[in-house]
């Protein structure tokens, strides 16, 4: 009889705990998505995928603030080879400055930005922030490290260049002798 109570009550006890809701998933979106529909996913845990660009502004507060942009130049750099497409889409991004401290500098000219997927809350129009929209990053996952990019010369266009300079030398010396001489 002890038997049966005590599985009855562990019975009812896992049944309860198999009905109650699973935890929220983060739901995985782009920047672009939050720029054309950031009301959407307001005071949503979401997860972003991005580089980090621009600068890392720590604060007193213990925050630091700095921007993440998603597009193909993240993965694969014009420089690189990658394809010429479109513009950069990036939104501001703030995290507990213990996050940030140790990240490799953000991206900028020449140097390509650590890509990271980051999860937060995402604050639309915080009133809080006097109605900024930003990531409250809660957690931060370093895919590819940031490092330099070198932007080789390019040769042809040297000679190119160098060739229409003596074009337009030899051009204008022609003009000037054949001026000169009708005179």
């Amino acid at each position: 009889m002890m038997r049966v109570r005590l599985a009855v009550v562990v019975g009812g006890i896992l049944a309860v705990l198999v009905s109650l809701p699973a935890p929220a998933q983060a739901v995985t979106v782009s920047v672009v998505e939050l720029l054309e529909d950031g009301a959407a996913y307001a005071g949503q845990e979401i997860t972003v995928v991005g580089e980090l660009v621009g600068d890392y502004g720590f604060r007193r507060d213990g925050w630091m603030w700095t921007q993440l942009n998603t597009d193909s130049y993240a993965i694969r750099p014009i420089v690189e080879g990658g394809p010429l497409r479109g513009p950069n889409f990036g939104i501001g991004v703030r995290m507990p400055a213990e996050l940030g401290r140790d990240l490799d500098p953000p991206g900028r000219y020449r140097m390509l930005g650590p890509v990271v997927v980051v999860t937060g809350i995402w604050r639309y129009h915080d009133e809080a922030r006097q109605g900024e929209t930003f990531l409250d990053i809660t957690s931060l996952e370093l895919q590819i490290p940031g490092r330099s990019l070198s932007e080789d010369p390019d040769w042809v266009l040297y000679g190119l260049g160098a060739a229409l300079f003596v074009i337009a030398g030899i051009t204008g010396l022609s003009y000037v002798r054949k001026r000169d001489s009708v005179g």
